[in-house]
C-alpha cells in the first residue's frame, strides 16, 4: 500500500509542477482521482472522504471486522458472457466438443469456485453458502452464465457470485479452446444483491435490457 500512496503523491506533485509526464498522464490521473476522493490516509477521516473498508488508517490491508453485524439472509446474482464462433456454438449445442459436456463441466466448476472464493480473494470472509447455482443461456453468438449464491450471515456474497460466473466462463474457454482461440469473456457484473444493512441493489444496466 505504501507504493500506492507514493504513486498518488507522484501524480499530485507532477500536476502541481507542470512536469512532463512522459506518456503516463492517464495513470497519474487515476491515482490523482483516488487522492481527491480521500484514499490517502490524511484524507480518510474528512467528512466528504470516500472510505475503503479493507485498509486501516496506515494503509495496511485488513479483513473487515463484521462481528457486530446481524445475520441476515443474503443473495447475490452475477452474470457474464463469452463470445464464441458459430462453429463453437454448434459444437456446444450438439455436445461435439472432444473434452466432453462443456456446460456441465462449467456449471460444476462455477459452483466449486463460488465455495472457494476466500481461498482466491485474500480479504473475503469464509462463508457457509446455502446455495450456489450456475445457469447458462446459449445464443447464436455467445454463452451467458448466471451465478446465484445465497447464505445466512453477516456479510454479502457478491464476490462468491462473481467468482462463480468468472470460473464458469473460463471453463467454457478451456473446454473449447481447441476449436476457437478467439473467444472473448466480457460483461461480468453483479446483477443484484439483497440482505444486510444496504438492502436490495439491482443493477440499472440489467433493468433496461
Amino acid at each position: 500500500m505504501k507504493i500506492l500512496y507514493n504513486m498518488i503523491n507522484i501524480g499530485r506533485n507532477k500536476r502541481n509542477t507542470n512536469e512532463n509526464w512522459g506518456g503516463l498522464t492517464e495513470t497519474y490521473d487515476f491515482y490523482e482521482k483516488f487522492y481527491q476522493k480521500g484514499f490517502c490516509p490524511e484524507n480518510r477521516h474528512e467528512g466528504n472522504a470516500m472510505e475503503f473498508t479493507h485498509f486501516d488508517a496506515d494503509g495496511n490491508a485488513i479483513m473487515v471486522d463484521v462481528s457486530e453485524k446481524k445475520e441476515t439472509n443474503r443473495t447475490a446474482v452475477a452474470k457474464g458472457r463469452i463470445y464464441v464462433s458459430p462453429e463453437t456454438i454448434e459444437a456446444i449445442k450438439g455436445n461435439h466438443v472432444k473434452k466432453g459436456d462443456v456446460l456441465g463441466v462449467a456449471r460444476v466448476a462455477g459452483i466449486m469456485a463460488a465455495k472457494k472464493t476466500p481461498d482466491l480473494i485474500p480479504l473475503c470472509h469464509v462463508l457457509c453458502l446455502t446455495k450456489a447455482a450456475v445457469d447458462f443461456t446459449v445464443t447464436d453468438a455467445y454463452v451467458e452464465a448466471v451465478c446465484t449464491v445465497k447464505t445466512t450471515g453477516k456479510t454479502g456474497v457478491e464476490m462468491e457470485a462473481l467468482t462463480g460466473v468468472s470460473v464458469a466462463l473460463l471453463t467454457v474457454f478451456d473446454m473449447c479452446k481447441a476449436i476457437d482461440k478467439t473467444m472473448e469473456i466480457t460483461d461480468i457484473h453483479v446483477v443484484s444483491k439483497e440482505g444486510g444493512k444496504s438492502g436490495l441493489f439491482e443493477n440499472p444496466k440489467d433493468k433496461v435490457q
